[in-house]
């Protein structure tokens, strides 16, 4: 896709939010049904995937961890937004590949050290890039891709969160 493509399409969209900014906001559903084994088919409007735990808490690893979409998550958003900007901006890349490494001490989920917390302690993300843009470019389009990339903005700034329950 090149830039004027990309306006084409945005252009109305953005109008459109501008006019009416309550029809930007839209709610994203995700629904796990729990399933043999400690598995979870976990569906979205577009898809369904199969989670269970990842093998350093007894899993077998032939299912989804979500720790494992986590990092796919924010590789895979920063991976479209980047692509998004650079095509925004003109800047042609010849090949460009995103990727995520955390670390996360399994003793926290496992209980076996309340002095250990639950979660990931760090997250990097990675951009391997083989263009011709000047290092001014590069430097830019990875700042706007921080920036616009939905999954890396909700790690960082963290969101209000809230558990219901309902039981029959």
């Amino acid at each position: 896709m090149d830039s004027q493509t990309l306006r084409e399409i945005q252009s109305p969209l953005k109008k459109k939010y501008r006019e009416e900014p309550d029809s930007a906001l839209v709610r994203l559903h995700a629904e796990g049904k729990l399933g043999p084994d400690l598995t979870v088919a976990v569906r979205t409007e577009h898809y369904t995937i199969l989670a269970g735990p990842h093998p350093a808490t007894g899993g077998s690893g032939k299912e989804a961890c979500s720790a494992d979409m986590l990092l796919a998550a924010i590789a895979a958003c920063a991976g479209v937004t980047l692509s998004s900007v650079a095509t925004a901006l003109d800047i042609s890349l010849e090949n460009a590949a995103v990727s995520a490494d955390g670390d996360l001490d399994f003793r926290g989920t496992l209980g076996v050290s309340r002095e250990v917390p639950v979660g990931f302690k760090n997250i990097n993300l990675h951009f391997d890039l083989e263009t011709k843009a000047s290092g001014e470019q590069i430097q830019s389009l990875i700042k706007l891709t921080e920036r616009y990339c939905v999954v890396f903005q909700t790690l960082k700034n963290t969101p209000q969160l809230s558990v219901t329950v309902s039981s029959k």
